[in-house]
């Protein structure tokens, strides 16, 4: 199986968006360089930045996220965002009304369940799971293998906290990689079993 990754970009002070689920300049990185990070060219970061996080995307087999972003994101539409082949949704609702059930979004009860569903979707490819309050679920529930972080220079205060409402101590081990981007700093930490 494929390893399960929490991932997002994050504020210094540990946040993924402000109070009022605004991103706010988390994603500036994104377009803050000359290398084309996608196949259309919106997303252009340094060159550090693309050997770092586009291997790790080509990896990605299905990204799991809460309802929550889910239905901020209008459910993308239908098509996983960059290049995923699944997207599971840990919910306790049925899919909205009128969703193409072709789509391939499996909507699923319980962090457990979705990391499974993820895994047997994935194969040995990565099963991300989208930081904040499900990541920290599957977090506290001994199901994440990785932490990568996206550390931008801004200090939010208050906001959505990257591990949720994690209410317990969890060992990572040193980190793996620090790589120095233009607007953000990558990290990635093994979490220690």
């Amino acid at each position: 199986m494929g390893t399960v990754v929490m991932y997002s970009s994050v504020s210094v002070d540990g946040f993924i968006a402000d109070d009022e689920d605004r991103p706010g300049p988390l994603f500036d990185w994104l377009s803050n360089g000359d290398v084309a990070l996608d196949d259309g060219g919106a997303l252009t970061v340094s060159q550090a930045s693309y050997d770092h996080t586009r291997p790790y995307w080509d990896q990605i087999g299905v990204t799991v996220v809460g309802r929550h972003v889910f239905d901020l994101t209008d459910g993308w539409d239908g098509t996983p965002p960059a290049g995923v082949d699944h997207v599971v949704v840990v919910t306790h609702r049925p899919p909205p009304e009128g969703w193409d059930a072709a789509a391939p979004f499996h909507f699923v009860d319980g962090v457990e369940a979705a990391v499974a569903t993820a895994q047997r979707l994935a194969g040995d490819r990565v099963v991300e799971v989208a930081a904040g309050d499900v990541g920290g679920q599957v977090l506290a529930a001994g199901l994440v293998d990785e932490v990568r972080m996206d550390v931008v220079p801004v200090v939010f205060g208050s906001g959505k906290r990257y591990f949720g409402s994690v209410d317990a101590p969890h060992l990572l081990a040193d980190p793996d990689a620090v790589i120095p981007g233009n607007r953000v700093l990558h990290l990635r930490y093994r979490v220690r079993r």
